[in-house]
């Protein structure tokens, strides 16, 4: 059985797994190897560490440990590898499930469309807004038969009662030309010439204001007598 084989669980290799079962194996190796790569970095520091001590005393023991030191980096590289490796793979299938999720809901929603229209056919539906308006024509006529009053029924001809209108003001007008006055009779207009009165001679002026004089005193003298 080959090495991911083992990781998957030891599926046949004819049975492919689904994209959250293959998501959590990779997260399991993740895990995994991040805990060999804390092993191999401490053990590192450990072979660095013998390495020091014995560079002076021990040359021999101190050049082993630099080598395991190597050994150990190399295998440390390895792994950061396959962690970027798996990462990049995980990212994917993540990736490709949340687009198999959204195809799934968006699939059980065309279903469920599908489903609700099943039933239901154009020519129904244009059927059913007929007799909605129809029934609304016939609410609108029984509001009108009910707002009439019973018994006035309006059977009345509008020409005749505008002929009667025109009837009415041309007797109206008539009525209004009689009451208007018509011309008086004026005296004739003299043809001959226009006589200019006399004025009054020197002589009838003077008796006129002696006698009005002879008043004024005689008025005196009895208020003087009485």
């Amino acid at each position: 059985m080959s090495f991911f084989g083992k990781i998957f669980g030891g599926k046949k290799e004819n049975e492919i797994p689904t994209t959250g079962e293959a998501i959590q194996k990779l997260r399991d190796t993740e895990e995994m190897l991040l805990k060999k790569q804390d092993f191999l970095e401490k053990k590192i520091d450990e072979q660095l560490l013998i390495a020091k001590k014995n560079a002076s005393k021990n040359k021999r023991a101190a050049l082993q440990a630099l080598k395991k030191k190597k050994r150990l980096e190399k295998n440390l590289q390895q792994i950061d590898g396959t962690l970027t490796t798996i990462e990049m793979q995980r990212e994917a299938l993540e990736g490709a499930n949340t687009n198999t999720a959204v195809l799934n809901s968006m699939k059980k929603a065309a279903e469920a469309l599908k489903g609700a229209h099943e039933n239901l056919d154009i020519d129904n539906v244009h059927d059913i807004m007929d007799d909605i308006a129809e029934q609304h024509d016939i609410a609108n006529e029984i509001s009108n038969a009910i707002s009439n009053p019973v018994g006035f029924t309006d059977d009345l001809d509008e020409d005749e009662l505008e002929k009667e209108l025109e009837e009415l003001e041309q007797e109206g007008l008539e009525e209004d030309l009689l009451k208007v006055p018509g011309p008086t009779d004026l005296p004739a207009v003299p043809t001959g010439a226009i006589a200019k009165p006399a004025k009054p001679a020197a002589s009838e002026l003077h008796i006129t204001f002696k006698k009005i004089e002879e008043d004024d005193d005689m008025k005196e003298l009895e208020a003087w007598a009485s």
